[in-house]
């Protein structure tokens, strides 16, 4: 009872600071209540997921749940508090002391803002040999960003590449996907001559686009260096803008580039058969699936290779790149360092990411399996499976071109316009240094 009362009075107290996690998500708790109450702890294991549980990810890990219940007799509170909840409401209930096992979002902000909760996982990993059959480019990634020490599991992986219409590149004739430059623009050409428009974008990903060109010329320390130091005048960045310059003036973009709000590039444009590629995220065949329908010929190749160019940038790391460098990462599991039930919770976690369940959450949310065993993926993302298995150096969200957020309007805005054609290379190059001073 007294638990049970500080955790109310807590809750409270809180009420102004973190709505989303006392009430601000609809989603319901595994026991029925609202998932804005305050976790009940006691014997349970206690897991705030930041999936609703109306959504396919949800319901798989439900589903996971119960299995590892019936198994181990071990209860969860799982409180399903969607990403608005987790992303406002869990470091405030993490600082006052909330009873929480377990939670997960993506790999960069659980390791990022929370790092100071999470509790080291190598232990528990080594015991149950959980890399045996773990993606190793992932769990890399995720000793990486835990300071070389994994604190994270990964699930449900992405990748973000090149993403098209196989059926026009047949109709243009292309043979093969592009993996260099040279062989981009050729393939745009030959997707123009054929009357199909070769690119579209949205204003979402803009940054994604700027940051993979300028990337594979600097890398991410470049890029970063770039937005950071504000060095728009390198002879990179001018190579990167003239590059873009000659995609606008060749009419590979689509003439709503310039318009385009998300979804529309991809929804109206891209899953339509109006335009060829689109550079975006491996969720995107599910979330157009319903508009491109089942028999969309999916093709997926890396962002291409582009030639050595002089810099004169300094940072450490600094170097061109190919088509092994990508952003890729995941949704990771973590476990709080506080927990007295991390046992438990890691048994849980592996009940989730391995084997039967690993894959049912790919083929429920036509995701990527994080099981190396479990090599059927589904069909509609069975085209990135070559890029995500060659991927064996990670970029970070746009590589690190949105590492200056003073920065990140005035340059998406510009480069908007630099893909419609209506900025030119050298006017993109002014604008941006000027906005850099």
């Amino acid at each position: 009872m007294k638990k049970k009362l500080v955790s109310a009075l807590l809750c409270v107290a809180m009420a102004a600071t973190m709505l989303a996690g006392c009430g601000g998500s609809s989603s319901e708790s595994s026991d029925g209540g609202d998932s804005g109450s305050e976790s009940k702890g006691g014997d349970k294991l206690v897991y705030w997921s930041m999936w609703e549980a109306t959504e396919p990810q949800g319901q798989a890990i439900k589903a996971a749940i119960d299995a590892y219940t019936e198994e181990t007799g071990v209860e969860v509170d799982v409180q399903f508090k969607g990403r608005t909840g987790i992303r406002e409401g869990l470091q405030a209930a993490l600082d006052a002391g909330t009873e929480i096992d377990m939670f997960d979002e993506d790999i960069d902000r659980v390791n990022d803002a929370w790092g100071k909760y999470l509790l080291d996982l190598e232990d528990m990993a080594k015991a149950g040999d959980y890399e045996a059959t773990a993606n190793a480019g992932l769990i890399a990634a995720c000793r990486e960003k835990g300071g070389g020490t994994l604190k994270s599991i990964p699930y449900q992986p992405n990748v973000f590449a090149f993403f098209y219409n196989q059926d026009l590149f047949d109709q243009a004739g292309i043979k093969e996907a592009p993996a260099t430059w040279e062989e981009f623009l050729a393939a745009c050409q030959k997707l123009k001559d054929a009357g199909i428009t070769p690119l579209t974008m949205d204003d979402a990903y803009a940054t994604c686009v700027i940051g993979y060109h300028l990337g594979r010329y600097v890398g991410e320390a470049g890029v970063r260096e770039v937005v950071t130091e504000g060095k728009w005048d390198d002879p990179a960045v001018v190579q990167m803008a003239k590059d873009i310059e000659e995609l606008a003036s060749k009419g590979y973009f689509s003439a709503n580039v310039g318009t385009n709000v998300w979804p529309a590039g991809q929804n109206q444009e891209l899953a339509t058969g109006q335009v060829a590629m689109y550079l975006n995220g491996s969720w995107l065949p599910n979330e157009v699936k319903e508009i491109a329908g089942e028999n969309f010929n999916w093709g997926c190749f890396a962002y291409p290779a582009l030639p050595e160019v002089k810099t004169n940038l300094e940072a450490e790391g600094v170097g061109a790149t190919g088509v092994e460098s990508n952003n890729f990462g995941a949704q990771v599991f973590a476990i709080n360092k506080d927990s007295k039930k991390a046992q438990e919770a890691f048994d849980l976690i592996t009940k989730i990411t391995k084997g039967e369940y690993d894959q049912k959450l790919a083929e429920d949310s036509i995701g990527i399996p994080a099981d190396t065993t479990n090599t059927e993926w589904p069909a509609l993302v069975s085209c990135a499976k070559p890029v995500m298995e060659g991927s064996t150096t990670r970029f970070t969200w746009a590589v690190g071109s949105e590492a200056n957020e003073n920065i990140t309007p005035i340059m998406k805005e510009n480069f908007i316009k630099l893909m419609a054609g209506t900025l030119s290379a050298d006017d993109f190059v002014k604008e941006m240094t000027a906005a850099g001073k």
